[in-house]
């Protein structure tokens, strides 16, 4: 075949196509619109037969509606509920250890007594330092009348000032070995370093301790602190001092409310969270340490319209509606916020209550008039009613 026959036949290919999709896909005259060949419809012969081709015709003239199915556009708020699940801890708990090694002598505290900061737990075997401390006091003594010697010599110019400086720094350093042996009896008494409750003694009297023993552990019950993941979109909106509701998941009964009391200032890159303390207050001691709760938190959120999943469609440039107005079909580009089961949430140029097309909106385009369905029978029903 000629060069010639083959290039006319590819071009009556063409053509036919064009005239195909012309008159058989439904959103073709949009796309000519936007390409600014709307012209092509009025060159376009009408089809001969077939009810669908004179029905969009019709409605692309105005001079017939097509009947479509709408629902109201709705509105619906995201972000605006937080929910996690956190850790609670004590306010402050402390492993108390000894400062030396020794024969545990007496414990002075019982499993879940409440002791007060300063408060003595126990004490170790404490006979050597006693030796030390009155042998330190009796070098203290010598010292002190050491130096009354000297300076009474000195007054009858019979030492010298040398003398006197020696006899003083002798009488401060048995004032400082006093002090130091003071303090070695002292830590043979074991102490609570803070105001709270006594755990489950891990010891008991007799056994030889070191610096690496645990003696007990005390917990500051007065308030719970709970740690909780925060999803990363509501990392913005948390605040130090926003209250927030803890229930108990053992108790979920039982609701205390509390205050974000610190917010970690990394997002984890691995899980998309931030990390949050929260404090609640434990008057009753009710509460425990490491109890799980159900956090709660509210916030203003976002509202965005919402539409059934049947309105949305699909288009080259991306996602549309087909919006009721005025008894004609406009199309609104949308773009996806969530999906849920029944509705979809978009953001829009849609307001609470606008009509959008669920059923029939391939025969639906831009400014075509349509109809609801039932809207005669409505018509016709107040009619009769008046």
């Amino acid at each position: 075949m000629a060069a010639w026959k083959q290039i006319l036949f590819a071009l009556v290919v063409l053509v036919v196509a064009a005239v195909a999709w012309l008159r058989f896909y439904p959103s073709a005259p949009d796309v000519l619109a936007r390409w600014g060949i709307d012209w092509a419809y009025a060159a376009t012969p009408p089809a001969a037969s077939g009810a669908a081709n004179a029905r969009q015709a019709d409605g692309r003239n105005g001079n017939q509606r097509v009947n479509v199915v709408a629902l109201a556009a709705t509105s619906a708020v995201i972000n605006d509920r937080l929910q996690a699940i956190g850790t609670g801890r004590a306010n402050a708990s402390v492993t108390v250890n000894p400062y030396s090694s020794g024969r545990l002598a007496e414990l002075l505290v019982e499993s879940g007594s409440h002791v007060d900061k300063g408060q003595i737990l126990a004490t170790l075997d404490s006979e050597t330092e006693v030796i030390s401390q009155d042998r330190a006091k009796l070098a203290l003594q010598d010292a002190q009348s050491k130096l009354d010697r000297v300076k009474s010599l000195r007054a009858s110019n019979a030492a010298t000032p040398v003398a006197v400086a020696d006899a003083e720094v002798v009488l401060a350093g048995a004032k400082l070995a006093l002090q130091d042996a003071e303090l070695a009896l002292q830590r043979r008494s074991i102490l609570a370093p803070i105001a709270g409750t006594v755990g489950i003694l891990p010891i008991s009297a007799g056994n030889y301790v070191t610096n690496q023993s645990a003696i007990a552990t005390l917990d500051d019950r007065s308030s719970i602190l709970v740690d909780f993941l925060v999803p990363e979109r509501f990392a913005a909106a948390v605040k130090v001092g926003a209250q927030l509701t803890a229930t108990p998941i053992a108790n979920p009964s039982n609701a205390y409310s509390g205050t974000v009391s610190a917010i970690d200032n990394h997002i984890d890159e691995k899980s998309r969270t931030l990390l949050v303390k929260a404090k609640i207050a434990n008057p009753a001691d009710s509460l425990r340490a490491g109890m799980s709760f159900g956090i709660t938190m509210k916030f203003p959120g976002q509202t965005y319209p919402a539409v059934s999943p049947l309105a949305i469609l699909w288009g080259s440039d991306g996602a549309y509606v087909w919006q009721i107005e005025d008894g004609k079909a406009r199309r609104v580009p949308v773009r996806i916020i969530q999906r849920n089961t029944e509705t979809v949430l978009i953001d829009a140029e849609i307001d609470n209550g606008d009509m959008v097309v669920t059923e029939g909106t391939q025969s639906v385009s831009e400014g075509g008039a349509v109809r609801l369905a039932g809207e005669e029978q409505r018509a016709a029903d107040a009619a009769q009613g008046s």
